[in-house]
């Protein structure tokens, strides 16, 4: 069976410099999959050449048996790819459900974008609460939030999180990770970066360790879970 996502020998610079050193790895459907390593390993770089924001050296993006190489980003967004970046990037002016409505731009079906708000505001009751509150006024949490939300509203096939729970207290954290385990069980399909190792390995299926550029490490979320060189270099253990 073919992958939904499948990558190979990923190559990106910036410049001179080569962030992403020849990576490859696949995603089924319905799985989550983790890219873990610390700052600088290329793990947002990755994502940001699969959404189309940059554009690789070399090296092959084939999504639902379509090649992405050199296709605009919001054409891999209407081909079921969606990416909740890093930051968030929200437009902090206009309000919870104008954000969520601005997910949806490649939709032209009014009652099912009203159906899927709904939905949104059932996954993140606080949201539907404050609908009509300035996004820029929001918690980093319910920031976080909003901008996976934003990011559903295209109904994508699979769903690209970076770094959800940067910043964020515990409590929220765990609100984020109950989340995407949550989305799992609905059978959406998700590549997580995230920095916070042992949460990420603890709901992936299967994950992939980057170091500078490379994939240095791949197993299922529970073997790098319990692999002692993980333990010591991303859980922090000895």
């Amino acid at each position: 069976m073919t992958a939904l996502l499948e990558v190979e020998d990923l190559r990106v610079a910036y410049g001179k410099i080569e962030a992403v050193k020849g990576i490859s790895f696949t995603v089924e459907a319905g799985q989550v999959v983790t890219l873990i390593g610390t700052n600088g390993a290329g793990k947002t770089t990755t994502l940001r050449t699969l959404s189309g924001l940059l554009k690789p050296l070399a090296g092959k993006i084939s999504f639902d048996g379509d090649v992405l190489n050199g296709v605009a980003p919001h054409k891999i967004v209407e081909r079921g790819l969606a990416h909740s970046p890093e930051g968030r990037r929200l437009f902090p002016r206009l309000t919870i459900a104008e954000n969520l409505q601005l997910g949806a731009f490649l939709r032209k079906d009014g009652t099912g974008i009203e159906r899927d708000i709904q939905r949104i505001y059932e996954l993140f009751p606080i949201l539907g609460e404050r609908r009509k509150q300035a996004s820029g006024t929001l918690s980093g949490g319910e920031q976080q939030m909003l901008a996976m939300g934003r990011a559903l509203m295209s109904r994508p096939k699979l769903l690209m999180l970076d770094e959800p729970s940067m910043g964020l207290s515990p409590i929220m954290m765990q609100k984020i990770m109950a989340t995407i385990r949550e989305l799992r069980s609905q059978g959406t399909t998700i590549l997580l970066v995230e920095q916070n190792a042992q949460a990420a390995l603890s709901l992936a299926d299967h994950g992939h360790v980057m170091e500078i550029g490379k994939i240095v490490l791949s197993g299922t979320g529970q073997d790098l879970l319990h692999d002692e060189s993980v333990r010591k270099a991303y859980l922090g253990e000895d």
